[in-house]
């Protein structure tokens, strides 16, 4: 006489599938590419913006943080690509069968997604804009825009600014994750995070101009600045708007989810 003997099927928990989306995110190419793509350019941009500015020229009225991570306009399109890969590249290969397979309830994916996601690129972003601020500045030592990470509002912009990335791409992620397609979501940021407000903001209304402040990119570009910018969000509003884009670009994808069969 045998017996048989079987092993009790893993319990769906919060924590397992967050196990499973960081060791994707960890293991995949794209990740280290596109986030060593990303910390090379906001240093690079970085550095050469401290190592060629002169107090004469026309940049003084710049602000300093602005002025040393300019790079991270550049390196935030790298993020947001990396946002968009995590959600619809698993649908380009179909690995996304297997993950809602795994996790029947389905929410939890896209959430544990989400929240690796932006863990993951928020600390490497302030990582980098710390390391850009403090290289740029033994540059700037001798300038008029020498400043240090103690001054009023300097710590405070670099991490916005680094907040302010990690919120776009996780806009780009939501967009991923409702579109379901690389190239679908890549255009969809582009022509309408990045493009849109600038079309929209050349037009001769008054009310558009206030309503343009609050579109991503201009929100983020106010969290990142030690100083006020003229006619921007202040560093709460834009935030907050920040996060309700986000909030938004998640909620589509999750309603898809609960109504597809994938």
């Amino acid at each position: 006489m045998t017996t048989t003997t079987t092993t009790p099927a893993l319990t769906v928990t919060p924590s397992r599938v967050l196990r499973s989306e960081w060791h994707k995110l960890r293991t995949l190419r794209s990740t280290w590419i596109t986030v060593l793509s990303s910390a090379a350019l906001l240093l690079g941009v970085g550095i050469l913006m401290g190592a060629t500015y002169t107090s004469d020229g026309g940049d003084s009225d710049v602000d300093t943080v602005v002025l040393t991570l300019y790079g991270s306009q550049l390196g935030g399109i790298a993020l947001a690509v990396l946002g968009i890969l995590v959600t619809a590249g698993e649908y380009a290969t179909g690995m996304i069968r297997a993950s809602l397979t795994a996790v029947p309830r389905r929410l939890p994916v896209l959430w544990a997604k989400a929240a690796v996601y932006t863990t993951t690129v928020y600390t490497v972003s302030l990582l980098t804009a710390l390391l850009t601020f403090v290289t740029a500045q033994a540059f700037l030592a001798d300038t008029d825009q020498a400043a240090s990470l103690t001054d009023d509002g300097v710590l405070a912009a670099v991490a916005g600014n680094a907040a302010g990335v990690t919120l776009l791409g996780l806009i780009a992620l939501g967009l991923g994750a409702a579109l379901r397609s690389v190239p679908g979501a890549i255009g969809a940021f582009v022509g309408g995070v990045l493009i849109v407000p600038e079309v929209l903001g050349m037009l001769p209304y008054e009310a558009m101009d206030t309503v343009v402040r609050y579109f991503p990119t201009q929100a983020a570009g106010a969290l990142g600045s030690a100083t006020p910018l003229p006619g921007a969000a202040s560093p709460g509003a834009a935030l907050l708007a920040l996060l309700l884009w986000a909030a938004a670009a998640l909620a589509v994808p999750a309603l898809l989810l609960k109504r597809r069969d994938v």
